[in-house]
């Protein structure tokens, strides 16, 4: 969750990473006593996500500072939109201004490319869902850009829920367990909160796994045609995720397999930050 304290603390090392011993430019060019207004105008049309983060770069820079935004997070806007307006001492707003254009740029990219997976899957069951591959220090950042383009977060990490890959199984095989052995065991020993996901990546994994009474089952790398097959043996004992080669030409055709939830680590991990630009007036 993107709380205060996270915002004010992440900001914080960003504004410290950006000016370390101050904004040498704006100290030597612009007079102490400026004032300046300045409009965050979108030069490409999307979603926009980070209102709060935008904000606090502002505020942490110099509380006389103010935001006043014309679009929340989730709105969509076109190009040429005015989405916020900032306004005091000329010399803060010059040295906050990269440090929140950061941000939000990269916010509203994500939620603007999550967005577009969204809209692709409209009228199925299908819910987009982000992955682990995350920026490392913003995970809380690009999970709530996500949120705002309209998908759902997966677990934000490892201590979160049980999830089982292709990596853990081979090392209990080599124990000499069986899946549902091991998985069993592992229900036994876990609170009755605590839900597990296992993945497999073939079809005659699955029985073994459901033997188990896992919640989820993802899914990978699996053909449409798989897809659809392991939809129909799974026959809602488990929900049931796609994962991989998800892309927005190929997640219309996974959705209409009847999966539950479809992850993708593009969302996160390749994405382009929006173009948005933040143009400064002296009053």
């Amino acid at each position: 969750m993107l709380t205060p304290h996270l915002i004010d603390t992440t900001v914080t090392a960003a504004l410290v990473e950006d000016a370390p011993w101050g904004d040498l430019t704006a100290a030597t060019l612009i007079p102490e006593d400026a004032t300046a207004s300045a409009s965050l105008t979108a030069r490409d049309a999307g979603v926009f996500s980070g209102s709060a983060v935008f904000e606090a770069a502002f505020r942490l820079t110099d509380p006389r500072i103010t935001v006043a935004f014309l679009v929340a997070d989730g709105e969509r806007f076109a190009a040429g939109d005015t989405i916020a307006m900032v306004s005091g001492p000329a010399r803060a707003v010059l040295t906050a201004e990269r440090v929140a254009l950061n941000f939000v740029q990269r916010m509203s990219g994500i939620a603007t490319i999550t967005a577009a997976y969204v809209d692709a899957v409209s009228d199925t069951r299908a819910r987009i869902v982000d992955t682990r591959k995350t920026t490392p220090g913003l995970r809380v950042f690009e999970r709530h850009a996500v949120r705002s383009g309209g998908g759902h977060n997966h677990r934000h990490s490892l201590s979160d829920a049980v999830m089982v890959k292709d990596n853990h199984l081979a090392v209990l095989l080599e124990r000499g367990l069986t899946v549902t052995e091991a998985l069993l065991r592992a229900r036994e020993e876990l609170p009755h909160t605590t839900t597990i996901e296992v993945e497999v990546d073939r079809l005659d994994q699955i029985e073994a796994v459901l033997a188990a009474g896992v919640d989820t089952i993802m899914l990978d790398n699996f053909t449409v045609d798989e897809l659809r097959e392991g939809v129909a043996l799974i026959a809602g004992r488990a929900i049931v995720e796609a994962s991989g080669n998800v892309t927005l030409s190929t997640v219309r055709a996974i959705a209409e397999t009847g999966v539950d939830v479809i992850s993708s680590g593009a969302l996160t991990h390749s994405v382009r930050s929006l173009d948005l630009g933040l143009d400064v007036s002296v009053d």
